[in-house]
């Protein structure tokens, strides 16, 4: 085997190891988020953190906190992951998580859908979500996920007017 076939050996095994550390990396985010673990949670995070209208990684964890306290048990459920990665940096990818959440809010329990939006960086020697979006399939009370994706307004967030999807599912 020559030189240039060891390289592309190490670049493609380097490739596996990165995606094995992100899968983690989002699986951590969604135990951080469910056991209230803000120290965790911040590990996730690069230092130029952006999420839910928050910048720098302390201040996406203090507003995620403050969403949280509004909340009772939750359960993040990842379901599928894509990953892709820049061509010319080898320390930045992207992804996309499809999930599913479990929610206790208003004393009552809300099933939904997401999809997350994100962009990694490999910082402080690990890889970090840099950025994340999300946009909502539908959401509601378990009483009425039996229709959630039949309707023009699937998101039914509690106190809040039915509305349509950020995400919109096709049919």
């Amino acid at each position: 085997m020559g030189e240039r076939s060891n390289d592309e050996l190490g670049r493609r095994l380097r490739r596996l190891e990165d995606r094995a550390e992100l899968h983690d990396l989002v699986v951590r985010y969604f135990f951080a988020c469910d056991d209230d673990d803000w120290d965790a949670l911040s590990e996730v995070f690069s230092n130029d953190a952006e999420f839910a209208g928050a910048f720098g990684r302390d201040q996406v964890v203090e507003v995620m906190a403050e969403s949280r306290s509004e909340m009772g048990p939750t359960i993040h459920t990842p379901d599928g992951i894509l990953f892709t990665f820049d061509e010319g940096d080898d320390d930045v990818a992207h992804g996309v998580i499809g999930a599913h959440w479990e929610l206790s809010v208003d004393g009552r329990t809300l099933y939904g859908a997401v999809r997350y939006e994100d962009e990694y960086v490999r910082e402080r020697g690990s890889w970090r979500i840099r950025r994340r979006s999300h946009r909502v399939a539908h959401i509601g009370p378990w009483e009425e996920v039996a229709t959630s994706l039949t309707t023009e307004t699937p998101v039914r967030w509690p106190g809040r007017a039915p509305a349509a999807a950020d995400l919109p599912v096709s049919g």
